[in-house]
């Protein structure tokens, strides 16, 4: 497929199709606009989001241009297991925060950040780790978004790559900069509606257009043995793997998630999270599945540049009308999750930073909600800036999941782990992320005694991801039989050959690593933990009572036990 018989519209089309988007998204959050606005409104709607808006917000805000661009590419890479290990993977990172988030609301019901309830369990120092990694990962979210949003004007007008880049990050930055959180929750649902009915529309007609189910099959022929193999171990190690080890660490780590956590009415958690999880499933497997007819009709990506394979194919195959429809899928898709982004951001400024860092805990609401807005203007440039360099989605997606996977242990045995201290958690931490980059970027040969210890500590880590895992759903009992399962298969199965897949060794060497350490650390501690006063620790800032200080934590005779969820 070449240039030439890409569709591309006009200039003036696509100024009008992106101004008519972002125009009428702007109207609507006119609506919910307060001369006055309520911090903790700005943040987290107070605690009062429905179970229809939570659904939808939470699923247009996971169906994010990478659902596009970074699944696509995983069925053009990997063949026909690529949009499964995608898209299933992804749909579970909705889903294994509840277990743990009902525990989360449990210790600190009118939060508005994780970030929070870890100062109010830890500190500081812990709190600040959390918000840190809470950040870039953000950044990194919206400048993918960005990104998705430039390979999309570049490829389907004249405008250039940054034109496409600005006007995103100026049109999703003027709906949500007066709002927050309100107005990503109330455009999420009208994008939701959008993109469902389009994406019904457009997904089976691109398929169809390039031949249908039996065009797929006949061109399998042209995929090589490894893509051809739903259980392909290459795809399996270097994409479904390093995913599924990302789960939780996207999980715990993405703010997105947790505000709407903090966000959602407590009765409605479940069906909210059970309802995005299926939701994006569905609608992103299918978005793989053009990925995968590209290759088999042996399509080579524009440029060399896999960000603009959808667009590419659309633009290809479809009439003007349907790409103007795709056009506003892929819009309303990067700006349902940058504008996420932004709340988070703003979130975590306000609360983290200012909230009990720089104000420690008598907040000026007014105050915070400036920090706020200053937080998204900052956060747009910053997103503009970095999407300019046009970087690989999918390698930036693993590695900041993988980077996440650090602060998963400590963050969840924080949560039902009297023991757990503030130095085992910075420490822990700070070390896992050291190790992580060490094997991430092969500073030393992972060979001999040096690639057997990394090993080990990635089996480490695969048991840790196991038993977490079960224990959020299953209990206890349950979560240490499994993971000690998964421990002995990794050492006898995994020894020898992880160190050739770096990117899943060096993600199972964050979880082992920081597990590890902590671990050792709090059985070294005789300090016990009263988790009753995180609630009064943590508390809503426009009804101007600040929550208290967190204090030295409490000693207390209880034997150390992880308490099963309920």
């Amino acid at each position: 497929m070449s240039n030439a018989s890409l569709h591309q519209f006009s200039t003036l089309t696509v100024i009008l199709l992106m101004l008519a988007f972002y125009g009428g998204t702007y109207l609507m959050t006119l609506g919910i606009r307060k001369k006055e606005e309520d911090a903790d409104a700005f943040m987290v709607s107070n605690h009062r989001v429905g179970f229809g808006i939570g659904a939808a917000s939470m699923t247009a805000t996971w169906i994010w241009a990478a659902s596009f661009y970074a699944a696509a590419t995983s069925g053009y890479t990997y063949g026909v297991s690529g949009p499964i290990h995608y898209g299933l993977w992804g749909a579970l990172m909705i889903l294994f925060i509840y277990p743990f988030g009902r525990r989360f609301r449990k210790l600190a019901p009118n939060a508005h950040t994780l970030g929070e309830l870890i100062h109010a369990r830890h500190g500081a120092s812990s709190q600040l780790i959390l918000a840190l990694s809470n950040l870039l990962g953000s950044i990194i979210s919206l400048m993918v978004n960005f990104t998705a949003s430039g390979a999309l004007v570049s490829v389907l007008s004249p405008l250039s790559f940054q034109a496409g880049v600005i006007i995103a990050g100026v049109g999703v930055l003027l709906y949500t900069l007066w709002s927050g959180f309100r107005a990503s929750v109330l455009t999420d649902f009208a994008q939701l509606v959008a993109m469902m009915a389009i994406a019904v529309v457009i997904i089976p007609a691109v398929f169809f257009a390039m031949g249908g189910p039996s065009e797929l099959v006949a061109g399998l022929g042209n995929l090589t043995p490894e893509q051809a193999d739903f259980f392909s171990v290459d795809a399996i190690l270097n994409q479904g793997a390093p995913f599924f080890v990302a789960v939780l660490a996207y999980a715990i780590g993405n703010q997105t998630i947790s505000q709407r956590l903090f966000a959602v009415n407590e009765d409605h958690i479940k069906p909210t999270f059970l309802t995005a999880t299926v939701g994006y499933g569905a609608i992103v497997i299918g978005l793989g599945m053009i990925g995968l007819m590209a290759l088999t009709l042996g399509i080579e990506p524009l440029n060399g540049d896999m960000n603009n394979l959808i667009p590419q194919m659309v633009s290809g195959y479809l009439p003007p009308l349907f790409i103007a429809l795709f056009f506003i899928l892929v819009i309303g898709s990067l700006s349902s999750t940058a504008d996420s982004d932004l709340s988070a951001l703003s979130a975590i400024m306000m609360a983290d930073v200012y909230g009990k860092n720089i104000a420690r805990g008598k907040a000026d609401p007014r105050r915070m909600l400036l920090v706020g807005r200053l937080t998204m203007i900052v956060a747009t440039v910053i997103g503009i800036v970095f999407a300019s360099f046009s970087l690989d989605i999918l390698v930036m997606l693993v590695f900041v999941g993988a980077l996440w996977g650090a602060i998963v242990f400590p963050v969840i045995a924080s949560c039902f782990w009297s023991r757990v201290t503030n130095a085992a958690f910075t420490t822990s931490v700070i070390v896992a992320m050291l190790l992580f980059c060490v094997a991430r970027f092969e500073w030393l040969p992972l060979t001999g005694l040096v690639g057997l210890g990394f090993e080990v500590l990635a089996s480490i880590g695969g048991g840790v991801i196991i038993g977490l895992m079960a224990f959020g759903f299953l209990g206890r009992v349950a979560g240490f039989l499994a993971g000690a399962l998964a421990l002995v298969a990794m050492l006898v199965f995994a020894t020898g050959f992880l160190r050739d897949y770096t990117v899943l060794l060096a993600s199972l060497t964050a979880y082992g690593t920081s597990t590890l350490v902590c671990v050792v650390m709090s059985l070294a501690s005789r300090e016990r933990f009263d988790f009753d006063s995180i609630r009064e620790r943590v508390g809503d800032y426009s009804d101007h009572h600040p929550a208290a200080e967190p204090v030295e934590p409490a000693r207390d005779p209880a034997p150390a036990s992880l308490a099963t969820p309920r």
